[in-house]
């Protein structure tokens, strides 16, 4: 007899919201547009194509190394290189136009052959960097170092800096070799160079571009997941899991302002004057909210899948998942009906509450660039394993029994949340 009446409040509520241009905007377009800004961001469908990184060169060495170093660096793809003089840099790198400056001073090339036998002192290369910017300054330093390494080398060994450089150590350490051994075994060590540097093969090695160090491996990346999807990692299925748990969420916000609303106008009075159980409302009520985030999540999903290709690589662990999220929603705008005071008041803290988890889940970035701590307080939110069940069953390809944890502790949650609405709801009305 019951059963008449709920579906009547369920089918009232859902004709309610289809006829809200307003909600289907906020609730579903506003995600998926932000979804798939950020799933642009982390690397789309394929793999992440990152922008060159803006340094400024000041140029201060005029000799032959210097030059080619500064060349280099110009020449290298990981770079948008902007020549500047010392001033010109700093001033751009205080205001964040570029994102560091490298400064080759006056007689670098010389000074760094001679420090490479350690025959002298090393010279200093001045990299100015935005302190905002840590990441990048690494970045700046490793491919500085590969090119210095390359260039100066290649001089030492076969050029014609490198052959006077050998010949001005030699006649200073003939001098010294009686003295020292040390000096005797270098001495022997740069005739031999010497010797070397003279040779064809000094200016015929590495494809005729000379017999200098160079990197003495290369790497193949290679995507990894746990499941047989051969395109790997879709940062638009993150990010449409992040996006779609956070607005439904604010999803069940609105459905437990909503029943605030309705108490304060009278209409909730109105309803329980009826033959109907408040039990009944309640549940009628979380049923529509569940069945429109389920809905929501799986037409988010199925966009992302037509134009991102986003695949699902377990349906059942992703119905079972969504279906959790969206009883985890509905029980969560319970609660906030229940312990709501006034609805501006509970509308501003579970707006904040609600941003919270979303953080604090890994929806706005990945939880694993959090630091350790936070990793491990975010497992008592809700939210994160939401994101972390959907994330099972789109990219990382995992099989249902990695979806059966999610959906445990989902239900868990839901449960708890709606027993206290309940209980809270039924002791206001004695």
């Amino acid at each position: 007899m019951m059963l008449i009446p709920f579906i009547a409040l369920v089918r009232k509520d859902l004709k309610l919201f289809l006829s809200d241009r307003r909600a289907l905007l906020v609730n579903l377009v506003l995600p998926i547009a932000i979804a798939t800004f950020f799933g642009y961001l982390f690397g789309g469908s394929g793999p992440a194509k990152t922008g060159a990184i803006d340094v400024a060169l000041v140029q201060q060495d005029s000799g032959a190394i210097g030059k080619r170093i500064g060349a280099a660096l110009q020449a290298d793809p990981n770079l948008h290189v902007t020549a500047m003089s010392a001033q010109e840099a700093r001033t751009a790198v205080g205001k964040g136009s570029q994102k560091a400056a490298i400064v080759i001073p006056q007689g670098f090339g010389e000074a760094a052959g001679a420090a490479l036998f350690n025959t002298g002192d090393k010279p200093r290369i001045d990299v100015l960097y935005d302190p905002s910017q840590n990441a990048v300054l690494a970045m700046v330093k490793g491919l500085l170092t590969q090119q210095v390494m390359q260039i100066v080398s290649a001089e030492m060994f076969g050029g014609a800096g490198g052959q006077a450089l050998t010949d001005k150590t030699l006649k200073t350490l003939e001098a010294k070799a009686g003295a020292d051994p040390a000096n005797a075994s270098l001495r022997d060590f740069l005739g031999s160079l010497k010797t070397f540097q003279a040779s064809p093969a000094a200016h015929t090695a590495a494809g005729g571009k000379g017999a200098g160090l160079s990197m003495p491996f290369t790497t193949n990346e290679q995507q990894v997941t746990s499941g047989p999807q051969e395109a790997g990692y879709n940062g638009y299925a993150h990010s449409f899991a992040g996006m779609g748990v956070q607005f439904i969420l604010f999803l069940g916000v609105d459905m437990g302002i909503g029943i605030l609303l309705a108490r304060r106008s009278g209409i909730f009075n109105r309803l329980l004057a009826a033959p109907i159980g408040l039990n009944t409302v309640l549940l009628a009520r979380a049923a529509s909210g569940a069945v429109i985030a389920f809905v929501l999540l799986c037409v988010m999903f199925a966009f992302a899948m037509a134009l991102f290709g986003v695949k699902i690589a377990n349906p059942a662990g992703f119905l079972g998942v969504a279906v959790c999220f969206a009883l985890l929603t509905a029980s969560f705008g319970l609660l906030i009906a229940a312990f709501g005071k006034t609805p501006e008041a509970a509308r501003g803290i579970a707006v904040f509450a609600t941003l919270i988890m979303v953080m604090l889940g890994g929806a706005w970035v990945p939880s694993f660039l959090f630091p350790a701590w936070v990793q491990t307080l975010g497992l008592a939110v809700p939210t994160r394993w939401a994101i972390d069940g959907l994330d099972a069953m789109t990219w990382r390809g995992l099989g249902f029994e990695a979806a059966a944890m999610a959906m445990a502790v989902q239900l868990g949650f839901a449960v708890v949340f709606a027993g206290l609405a309940l209980y809270k709801f039924g002791r206001d009305r004695q």
